[in-house]
């Protein structure tokens, strides 16, 4: 354990996610408990490089850990992405004084903070993404949350599909990334679902002739899940009416799958992880990620975390497949 206090920067970076509050109270009281300062950096990068900062104690994350979004306010900074950004940056924190930055985000936010190392700033991630496209980690803040809003959505749209006997297409956030997309389908038990990983140009036919050959053989409704990654909902629900005569509509769930208190795994895995960044700066360490493989919380160089390459769990590929005939 470190014997000199530090001063300890916090920032979120990029889409907001639900438990980035709780990694933020994690980081604060942890730091306190360890005897060092906390500098909260509002609106992401942005904040850093315009000089806004709170100072944080145990008191001023009361009663954070149930809301949704970030008290910090976060933002994408296309200043930061430049050397001189990224030097301007170093220089704001040194004059401040502080020792290292725990910053909460995704993969741009990691660049980020790979950057700032390589400008002599300690800094720790915590992977903060609904969209669950971090390599290094089975699990991210925010998207346990985000895919139970996502499903409890399609579980409402099923019912009124089934009353009307329609066909219903459901775009699920996740940017290039089907992990929401996949999951929310299998909990819905869809009929099809459109992954970005895995969508090819005959794709769209065979979902096509999968709902008409289903709807031969008394299926009177139908639920699509599309990754927002592949393209517009309205042409492929356009598509299918036209192709099947069933009468298809498209919903977008958009940003709500962002917001609202995060769940239970949200909370408590939010918190470990923002407690562990905080240990690892304590311990001097640097440009790291923190993460959970295999059961345990552990952490990554920055380096070794970007070069990895995630892919759709094939299992859970498999499944769908065996669960939807």
């Amino acid at each position: 354990m470190s014997h000199k206090q530090q001063t300890i920067g916090v920032l979120t970076s990029g889409g907001d996610a639900p438990g980035m509050n709780a990694a933020i109270r994690a980081v604060v009281r942890t730091a306190a408990d360890l005897g060092h300062k906390v500098k909260g950096i509002m609106r992401g990068f942005t904040g850093l490089l315009e000089e806004e900062f709170i100072d944080m104690d145990a008191m001023s994350v009361s009663d954070i850990i149930s809301r949704g979004g970030t008290i910090l306010y976060t933002s994408r900074c296309e200043e930061f992405k430049t050397e001189e950004g990224q030097i301007k940056g170093a220089e704001i924190c040194r004059k401040y004084g502080i020792d290292g930055v725990v910053v909460i985000g995704g993969d741009g936010s990691f660049r980020g903070a790979e950057k700032l190392a390589e400008q002599g700033i300690r800094t720790i991630a915590v992977p903060g993404t609904i969209d669950l496209d971090i390599a290094c980690t089975e699990y991210t803040v925010g998207f346990d949350t985000a895919v139970n809003t996502a499903m409890e959505a399609a579980d409402k749209l099923r019912d009124t599909a089934g009353s009307h006997e329609r066909c219903n297409v459901i775009e699920v956030m996740g940017r290039t990334a089907g992990h929401i997309a996949l999951w929310c389908a299998i909990a819905n038990g869809s009929e099809y679902v459109l992954l970005p990983e895995t969508y090819n140009e005959g794709e769209l036919d065979k979902l096509i002739e999968k709902v008409k050959s289903k709807h031969k053989i008394g299926k009177k409704h139908h639920i699509i899940v599309n990754a927002e990654g592949i393209g517009d909902s309205f042409e492929i629900a356009k598509t299918i009416e036209r192709e099947t005569g069933i009468e298809t509509r498209a919903t977008v769930i958009g940003h709500i799958q962002r917001g609202g208190s995060p769940t239970c795994r949200d909370r408590v895995y939010a918190s470990a992880l923002g407690s562990r960044a905080v240990d690892l700066l304590d311990q001097g360490q640097t440009s790291r990620v923190v993460a959970y493989r295999h059961g345990q919380f552990t952490d990554y160089s920055i380096s070794e975390a970007m070069a990895m390459q995630k892919t759709i769990d094939p299992n859970l590929d498999r499944l769908i497949h065996k669960l939807s005939r």
